[in-house]
């Protein structure tokens, strides 16, 4: 018996560093999307306008991203209440800030910021977007006047800075997360060595704070860009 649930953890481990690999990527290429607004608008707005209206991307991405989030939600809630469970009385007398890093003993308290952060960044363009497309009937990805309007959109977005406030706090719970959560997913899924481990403890370090830090710049470059 003890064996079969360790082997169900075991499991559940794995699906949960294989959605946080699949996030990370995800992650990875918004971010990438999003840079292009610094850079150039036109391109920014044909690059959306193909991400926005590729079928592909609408009918199988998108959902699978979906699930994706909500199943990695959800099995870290489950892990973390089993790991709680599991653990001896004694150890909350055996000071655990000395054995565990805070990220690693807050991975619940991030990832339910970063799922908080998710719904306002829905309701401000996913939402509208679901809307636009599927209600309205509109897939020309124009505005008014003609001209496609996701640069727009997004520069609009940004103009309250207590949107602004909002999108760096949660960027800052982002890198929490994945400050442990990167590492933690390559030793979940059993890729231990003793030469390639150090280099993705640093990769993990790198992509915590670069991939976080550089939505904050985006956000904050389109909050003075608009006024």
């Amino acid at each position: 018996m003890s064996k079969g649930i360790s082997q169900s953890s075991i499991g559940r481990k794995i699906l949960m560093a294989l959605s946080g690999f699949f996030l990370m990527l995800f992650l990875f290429q918004h971010f990438i999307i999003n840079s292009l607004s610094l850079i150039n608008a036109d391109t920014f707005n044909e690059v959306s306008h193909f991400m926005g209206t590729n079928a592909l991307v609408q009918y199988l991405i998108q959902p699978i991203l979906l699930f994706g989030v909500l199943f990695h939600l959800g099995m870290g809630i489950k892990l973390e209440l089993q790991n709680k469970a599991a653990r001896p009385v004694k150890y909350a007398m055996n000071k655990p800030s000395e054995n565990a890093s805070w990220m690693s003993r807050n991975m619940i308290i991030t990832g339910i910021m970063i799922m908080l952060f998710l719904g306002l960044h829905f309701y401000d363009f996913w939402f509208p977007e679901i809307n636009t497309k599927f209600i309205i009937g509109d897939m020309s990805g124009l505005n008014a006047e003609g001209h496609l309007r996701y640069f727009e959109e997004l520069q609009h977005k940004f103009v309250d800075p207590i949107r602004v406030g909002i999108y760096i706090i949660s960027f800052v719970f982002l890198a929490l997360h994945l400050l442990h959560g990167f590492q933690s997913a390559f030793q979940s899924a059993g890729f231990n060595h003793n030469k390639y481990t150090p280099l993705i403890k640093k990769l993990g370090y790198a992509y915590a704070i670069v991939i976080p830090f550089g939505f904050i710049v985006i956000a904050i470059c389109h909050h003075l860009a608009s006024h």
